[in-house]
């Protein structure tokens, strides 16, 4: 009897069991596990007629580098056009045509290398798939050793190294395509150097010095102590290149106290009863010195602090500034109004140029 009620027992134990597990997943709910994507691997390779026919290979390689001299005749024929064709103002046909067989010119040089190095890629090189891993990290010295292998194995499969005609062609067009740029942007530069071009400014013997913006004379009388007064030359306002003007021959006009001076010998008449007048363009890089310290007789430029020493002729104690700020000889005519006695005898503004 005991059995019996032991047998009854685990039956419904494990019927409850049996419950248990069917209410975990409900029926029809249960999803079979699909394999892993199985990697296809590459397709089978297709050789081209290049690869085949060794004629066709050599008419690649010619339609090759005759793209390549294309390139190199659209970047010269480019510069000539610019050069050969003069712009006569008001007449719009010769502007038309320099510029329409500049754009050519460019465009044969450009697409010349373009087309040819697609169609040298696409006929001649070798054209196997591979898949490469990439890593994160840094290789081992192995793996750079390999690198440089791999490398070497692509410029013998490219046949840059053996197929010399498309090299050379190739290494032309380059070199000839960046022409028409740099004539182009060498135009929009002054001509000569740039110490001529700065030699020579607006200033010149007996011009009045006049206040910016509004152009009116300044005489000596109203320059007091520790004032600063920014300075243009007479009829600067009447030029048709005036900014352009202005940013060679722009002044700063000080007065300290004479025995505050330290003048050099021969620049000695070169002021007025303590007036002084330095070009206002900072001999580092071009910007406009502005900031004037009354007290230490300094005058700085806001741009990388630069500092001049107005009591030493503007000698540089501070900054990037390489060489002191140009002084303007100054005088007064016979109205009291404060002249210049001459030009500017040093070029002014930044001095990355090597002064002759």
């Amino acid at each position: 009897m005991a059995q019996h009620d032991t047998g009854e027992k685990s039956a419904a134990a494990g019927s409850a069991v049996d419950r248990i597990e069917s209410s975990r997943v409900a029926s029809g709910t249960a999803v079979e596990v699909a394999d892993a994507f199985v990697n296809p691997g590459l397709p089978p390779h297709r050789p081209r007629v290049t690869d085949l026919d060794p004629k066709k290979a050599k008419q690649a390689e010619r339609r090759v580098y005759t793209l390549f001299y294309v390139s190199i005749i659209g970047s010269v024929a480019a510069v000539a056009a610019y050069s050969a064709i003069p712009l006569v103002p008001g007449d719009n046909a010769t502007l038309r045509l320099s510029t329409a067989l500049l754009g050519l010119g460019i465009a044969l040089g450009l697409l010349g290398i373009g087309i040819g190095a697609v169609y040298w890629a696409k006929t001649l090189m070798k054209a196997d798939e591979m898949v490469e891993m990439r890593h994160p990290t840094r290789g081992s010295d192995a793996t750079r050793e390999r690198a440089v292998e791999i490398f070497q194995l692509g410029n013998e499969e490219s046949g840059f190294g053996r197929r010399a005609l498309i090299r050379n062609s190739l290494i032309g067009a380059l070199i000839a395509t960046p022409i028409p740029a740099i004539v182009l942007f060498r135009d929009l530069g002054p001509a000569g150097s740039p110490a001529e071009a700065l030699m020579t400014t607006m200033w010149e013997p007996g011009m009045r010095l006049t206040r910016d913006p509004t152009g009116t004379p300044i005489r000596a009388s109203e320059v007091t102590l520790g004032s600063v007064f920014h300075v243009i030359p007479d009829g600067l306002l009447e030029k048709e290149h005036k900014l352009e003007e202005k940013a060679k021959a722009a002044v700063l006009l000080i007065r300290l106290k004479p025995e505050d001076l330290n003048e050099l010998p021969e620049r000695a008449d070169w002021s007025y009863d303590g007036i002084v007048a330095y070009s206002k363009i900072c001999t580092h890089v071009g910007c406009p010195v502005a900031l004037y310290e009354q007290q230490t007789h300094h005058l700085l430029c806001p741009c990388h602090q630069s500092t001049f020493d107005v009591t030493n002729h503007c000698e540089v104690i501070f900054g990037p500034a390489s060489r002191p700020l140009p002084q303007l000889p100054i005088s007064v005519d016979s109205d009291g109004y404060l002249i210049a006695q001459s030009d500017f005898l040093e070029p002014i503004g930044p001095s990355f140029w090597e002064r002759s």
